[in-house]
């Protein structure tokens, strides 16, 4: 049978049972193997329920050295039940300066204390009881977590001055640097919110006219690698020329700012036409773009497109692309069966092919081919590439020459690309 002796709380814990006639002290820390809370009990006697009844500064330290314990036994081992026994007098009955003395030698739980109202200056010094004179019993947890954040910093020689410090909050990564960032004006100090604001249009200013495309052969929600990196270097350039009195970490903030936003804006808008994508528009007359094609990937999928559908012929071929590719599927083409001509992309080289049907085959002949290659660097060449078949065909791919017929010769430019 189980009782519940004292709780300061409800829900409270550690609290103290009553368990076949025996007091026991029950604390949850960590988690199972199915991230269900665990709880652990150790015993007690009435001289500590006394203290803990009376005294919630001595009460929050024995929780605080008693987790590192918890953690010691994962989620599945048993609490070191010897140990935590061994905790109960010199913390809960011993003198202040004792306490001290046994906190120095101990592992113990900071975050904890600091939840809880600890002086933080006293808790540096090794004061462990003064520190806990104001004590409260409803834990502060971002104040917890202000602190780790901030003992983070110092350990790695980062010191923030308000003007960092306003902008790491106005974009949530005050406290943890590797969420998403967002626009939080109201957790900036009203009197600081106008700096800040100045140095996000800075932000703003460098990134007018850039975009971060798609990048389908990642799927179709991937954006490309490239243009985030060229966009957080003209970001961070930007800041940091106007604003140098910033630290890195609020430069940083500041582009992963613009960045993610850029991205966003690219992820949830529809599969775009390619030409409109990468900035460009090939000056082909109507009459030349490709009226049906046939696309394929390596796994034998395949898919039509034929004009006067809602949609162009390479958004359609790059959403065939991002829902197909992957690691062991990344080969794409696209046929125009009518006249005999196509490409076909080999993500896994950076590089594709066009491919012109000189003479049909039959009569026991084979058909005969033109194939010629080059190279392509990166996802907005290619999309490039695509748009300008789509639109113009085999003939149109010339400008974007050289190409070359011998496959060895383009084994020798991607060494050659590889070694710059």
């Amino acid at each position: 049978m189980r009782d519940i002796v004292f709780t300061r709380r409800s829900g409270w814990i550690p609290y103290v049972i009553r368990e076949d006639g025996e007091l026991k002290l029950v604390l949850g820390a960590g988690a199972d193997a199915n991230h269900e809370p665990r709880t652990f009990t150790f015993s007690i006697n009435d001289a500590h329920l006394a203290v803990i009844q009376e005294d919630l500064a001595r009460h929050l330290l024995l929780w605080s050295a008693v987790l590192p314990l918890c953690d010691a036994a994962g989620t599945r081992g048993r609490l070191d039940g010897d140990a935590a026994v061994s905790l109960l007098d010199p913390i809960l009955l011993a003198a202040p300066a004792d306490v001290d003395a046994l906190f120095r030698r101990i592992r113990w739980d900071r975050s904890r204390l600091v939840a809880h109202g600890a002086d933080i200056g006293l808790l540096e010094r090794g004061q462990m009881c003064e520190a806990m004179r104001a004590a409260t019993e409803t834990p502060n947890e971002k104040r917890a977590q202000e602190h780790h954040a901030n003992r983070r910093r110092k350990e790695r020689g980062a010191a923030l001055g308000p003007l960092d410090a306003a902008i790491l909050k106005y974009t949530g990564q005050y406290l943890h640097g590797a969420t998403v960032p967002r626009r939080i004006p109201d957790a900036v100090d009203p009197a600081l919110l106008p700096e800040v604001l100045r140095v996000i249009a800075t932000a703003e200013r460098s990134r007018a006219g850039r975009e971060i495309g798609r990048d389908p052969r990642r799927g179709n929600r991937a954006t490309d690698r490239r243009d985030w990196s060229r966009m957080e270097t003209a970001v961070e350039a930007a800041v940091r020329r106007s604003h140098p009195e910033l630290v890195d970490e609020a430069v940083r903030t500041v582009s992963f700012l613009m960045c993610s936003e850029a991205a966003d804006r690219s992820r949830n808008s529809p599969m775009e036409d390619d030409a409109e994508a990468v900035g460009r528009r090939a000056d082909i007359g109507k009459s030349a773009r490709k009226s049906a094609l046939l696309f394929t990937d390596d796994k034998g999928a395949e898919k039509k497109w034929e004009r006067g559908g809602p949609r162009s012929g390479d958004a359609e071929f790059w959403e065939f692309v991002g829902n197909r590719s992957a690691a062991d599927n990344e080969v794409f083409t696209i046929e125009d069966e009518k006249l005999g001509e196509g490409i076909q992309l080999h993500f896994y080289a950076d590089s594709m092919a066009r491919i012109m049907t000189l003479r049909n085959g039959g009569g026991g002949s084979d058909p005969e081919y033109r194939v010629e290659y080059r190279l392509v660097d990166g996802i907005r060449e290619y999309r490039d590439l695509v748009g300008t078949f789509v639109r113009g065909g085999y003939a149109a791919l010339d400008q974007h020459g050289p190409w070359m017929s011998d496959v060895a010769e383009l084994e020798r430019a991607r060494r050659g690309r590889k070694a710059r």
